[in-house]
């Protein structure tokens, strides 16, 4: 077959083409409708199959993190009463209204021990948090190097707890060769469910 005799063939008379024409035109539509079908039908299958699957992988990521937990449940149970223990020792350690002038007494206590002058000790009024309050303490103290590190090494190693903050330390004005320390002192007041 020549290019003469496919310019020759007529198209409302198809059943007359030769066999090789037929089969290539049938081969033609065939694709033509395999893409049409793919484009309207089949991709959008593909699409909703992709959704699927990627919502699969997530809930079964979620299934196992679950799964997890619900196979540590006990280990969770057995942490948590831990930490409840623990937090209620913690508790303990914070004075309650009647035990801060004691406390405020053990603090300068532990700093004259230590060897240090107080110039200044000064209570400020309490900060309420969230279940406790902050009752800081301005002090200026004047010693040596070593007397301040056995001053904050005293208030570390009392019952109840007690933290230093803002610390500066530089020479003493008053006294040659002494150092002046001054620091916020911190101690906390577990604040109970009637607001004190």
């Amino acid at each position: 077959m020549n290019m003469q005799e496919l310019n020759d063939l007529d198209f409302s008379n198809i059943g007359e083409w030769p066999a090789a024409v037929k089969l290539i035109l049938i081969l033609i539509l065939m694709g033509g409708v395999g893409t049409a079908w793919y484009f309207m039908d089949i991709e959008d299958q593909y699409k909703a199959l992709e959704r699927v699957e990627n919502t699969e992988k997530d809930l079964r990521l979620d299934f196992e993190g679950k799964q997890a937990k619900a196979a540590n449940l006990d280990a969770y149970r057995a942490q948590l009463a831990e930490m409840e223990e623990s937090f209620g020792a913690m508790l303990r350690q914070l004075p309650n209204r009647t035990e801060v002038a004691d406390l405020l007494v053990d603090v300068s206590q532990t700093g004259l021990a230590a060897g240090l002058e107080f110039e200044l000790f000064q209570p400020q009024p309490e900060v309420p948090k969230d279940f406790y309050a902050e009752l800081p303490i301005k002090i200026r103290v004047v010693g040596t190097y070593h007397e301040f590190g056995e001053f904050v090494s005293g208030l570390a190693a009392l019952p109840r707890i007690v933290t230093i903050h803002d610390v500066q330390i530089q020479p003493a004005k008053s006294k040659s060769g002494e150092l002046s320390m001054e620091a916020t002192a911190r101690t906390y007041r577990y604040l109970d469910e009637a607001g004190g």
